[in-house]
């Protein structure tokens, strides 16, 4: 039965409904891309995937957690501008601020280096599924399970770089763990900034216009993969090191489209859930209020700091940036949840398939509705507990990550009396004044939202005992004293200061209590997560004349649809903006902060007149689609996708084609703000569009 579920899984579906779906490319159904053809692309198969110009050649994950296009011979990448969002911020300063200024290369030499940042190509993707059948992955448990895919991805990646060593492979689970693609990829990791407008358009509408419709923001920055000059491939930074030559690169377009036009999305889309149960769904709901919760609480602080000082704005714009959109997209998640009752439809959904189970005898014995509802409710409030400690200690501020990190995965230097930590000084990324709040503030809203004191950090005893309950009184002291905070102290395990250090003890009790809600968690994890695998699979047996694709994993994954408005209450949203859609915001920028722009933008989009801004597609994406790329049925760039609408935020979970919208910046904006405010004509040259 098992064996036989896993290759239904895999199997290339039938039919196609609608524009949903993340397609894994090299095994693209054929009835997929006849819709394709339907809807208006007009090239062969091989065009995608294929082809020695396949498109899927120019399209990268960026950095590990965004896409981008190669759109020039010479490496040039498109991709976000809130992609590139910690490179623009870590080369300004209170002097040359490229965030709130912009930024332009004239020259090759004038392209600015970054840390830590790569693209990555990939070059194959096959199913090992049978292969790992015949090693009997199905009767493993999951920790053996982890184990044993470890090993045989290592193995693949070595046989992989015996060919060649510029490869790697990753060994990922589809279809809820019922079966596993291998995926080749070569990396860049020498990744320069080239070219990205000032923040208030690349920014444009802030929070005030997150994840809503209609938008203005011009959300591009442009990028350039250098590599060795000898091989031309890979290569670490060096000054020496010349741009790269790709196989292909995607060409853009000027046409533009009109509603009903066709368009496609390539890219790496982070994470759906869409084949979750209805307990999972409750689960989640309760973890999206937490998480609000707690980064609001978080961003009135930081918020607050950044407004006072530039310094402060400079180092936090992409951490607020960071925080918020997935507190707004929370926010909406869960109102889409109610407004659709979507766990009412799941339970529906459920109910359908328990009678299908019961008139067909298949899954009976594994998939098991009573025992996951029991699972499902004995995690719950693990799972509030867990969340509530992540987002108050592990996502927040500097002295909290630190003192995490010396009792989890940070390796001690030297030996015996010699061992010690040192942290590096990163005071660059953080304020210690703002930091400090952020700690004082969450101690308190963590203890005030937590009721259980089984779930309490002893620290909260330490804080009642040595501060009169005051957390911020002990926050301010852990800041100035603990070693933690010294630049590059070295922190030695065998003297007392370290064991009496009130910063180290700190992350020694939110350690202790993580493991102890991890460890409960665990009790239940492994059944929780059999029982949505044997979901997954009884829905695809069940449905099986029905189109199936695989959550995202960030793997690549086409998406195709059309230029598409939907309506809301009888209320048309329109499929586009035009330039002076823009002004009129613009000019409420003494009322809302967001829409402030700098003079010379107000005219350059007077100067505009009726220009596309962004457009909305029924492609299906999600977070790390950001930066993919748009295209029309000829493979041509029109747009690069950065957004979802806010009717629609519960498309993680599932799918409504009546209101889920893609909400892209149009490529003739992007090469508008190139040329007028840029003056960036090295850079429409090399793309095929300077005059």
């Amino acid at each position: 039965m098992k064996k036989l579920l896993l290759s239904l899984a895999c199997m290339a579906v039938v039919g196609a409904h609608a524009d949903e779906g993340m397609w894994t490319l090299y095994n693209l159904p054929q009835a997929v891309y006849e819709q394709m053809k339907m809807e208006g692309y007009q090239l062969p198969y091989e065009k995608l995937y294929q082809a020695d110009d396949a498109i899927m050649k120019s399209v990268v994950n960026f950095s590990g957690y965004c896409s981008g296009v190669v759109v020039s011979p010479d490496g040039l990448v498109f991709t976000n501008h809130h992609c590139g969002f910690e490179a623009i911020r870590s080369h300004s300063t209170v002097k040359h601020d490229y965030m709130l200024n912009g930024f332009c290369a004239k020259s090759f030499e004038e392209e600015l280096p970054n840390k830590d940042m790569f693209v990555s190509f990939m070059v194959e993707q096959r199913d090992v599924t049978d292969e790992l059948l015949a090693q009997g992955i199905d009767q493993m448990s999951r920790s053996r399970r982890i184990v044993f895919l470890d090993s045989i991805e290592n193995a693949m990646s070595k046989q992989v770089k015996q060919q060649d060593s510029t490869l790697r492979l990753e060994l990922m689970p589809f279809y809820e763990g019922n079966c596993y693609y291998a995926t080749t990829y070569r990396d860049f990791r020498d990744l320069r900034l080239v070219f990205a407008i000032p923040k208030s358009m690349g920014k444009f509408g802030g929070e005030t216009d997150n994840w809503m419709w209609p938008r203005q923001t011009c959300d591009f920055s442009v990028f350039r993969i250098y590599c060795d000059p000898v091989t031309g491939g890979p290569a670490e930074y060096s000054e020496k090191n010349v741009p790269y030559h790709p196989e292909h690169w995607a060409r853009v377009s000027d046409e533009g489209y009109r509603e009903g036009s066709f368009s496609m999305t390539m890219g790496y889309p982070g994470s759906t859930s869409r084949y979750l149960s209805s307990y999972g769904i409750q689960e989640r709901y309760a973890e999206n209020a937490i998480r609000a919760q707690v980064r609001g609480v978080k961003q009135e602080v930081m918020k607050r700091h950044m407004d006072a000082s530039e310094a402060v704005r400079i180092k936090y714009d992409s951490k607020y940036a960071q925080s918020s959109n997935y507190w707004k997209n929370s926010i909406g998640m869960n109102k889409c949840i109610d407004s659709i009752g979507l766990i009412r439809q799941k339970q529906a959904f459920e109910s359908q398939l328990r009678q299908w189970q019961d008139s067909t005898g298949l899954f009976v014995g594994q998939l098991d509705f009573g025992q996951m509802e029991r699972f499902y409710a004995q995690r719950l409030n693990l799972s509030k507990m867990q969340m509530y400690l992540v987002e108050s200690f592990l996502r927040s501020d500097e002295l909290s990550r630190r003192a995490f990190r010396i009792h989890n995965g940070i390796e001690p230097k030297g030996h015996g009396k010699r061992q010690h930590y040192v942290f590096k000084d990163n005071s660059d990324t953080f304020d210690p004044a703002t930091d400090c709040e952020t700690l004082g503030t969450l101690l308190k809203n963590y203890r005030d939202q937590v009721s259980d004191p089984e779930y309490l950090p002893a620290t909260y005893k330490t804080i009642d005992e040595q501060f009169d309950g005051d957390c911020q009184k002990f926050a301010d002291f852990v800041y100035s004293h603990s070693l933690l905070m010294k630049k590059d102290k070295r922190i030695y395990l065998n003297k007392k200061s370290f064991h009496k250090d009130l910063g180290v003890q700190l992350g020694l009790d939110l350690t202790e209590l993580y493991s102890k809600i991890n460890e409960q968690r665990r009790l239940v994890r492994d059944s929780i997560n059999l029982q949505e695998r044997y979901l997954c699979a009884a829905k695809l047996r069940m449905e099986e004349d029905q189109p199936h694709y695989s959550d995202a994993n960030f793997t690549m994954r086409l998406s195709y649809g059309q230029v598409k408005e939907y309506n809301l209450g009888g209320r048309p949203s329109g499929y586009q903006t035009l330039a002076p859609s823009i002004v009129e915001k613009m000019k409420k920028g003494d009322e809302i902060e967001d829409y402030r722009v700098e003079p010379e933008m107000v005219t350059l989009m007077q100067d505009a007149k009726k220009m596309p801004l962004c457009f909305l597609t029924t492609n299906d994406i999600t977070g790390g689609n950001s930066g993919s790329p748009m295209f029309d049925g000829q493979n041509r760039l029109i747009g690069l996708a950065f957004d979802g609408n806010w009717d629609s935020l519960s498309s993680d979970i599932f799918y409504d084609s009546d209101l889920a919208r893609c909400i892209g910046v149009d490529i003739r904006y992007v090469l508008y703000m190139m040329d007028r405010w840029g003056h960036a004509d090295r850079l429409l040259k090399e793309i095929g569009q300077g005059k």
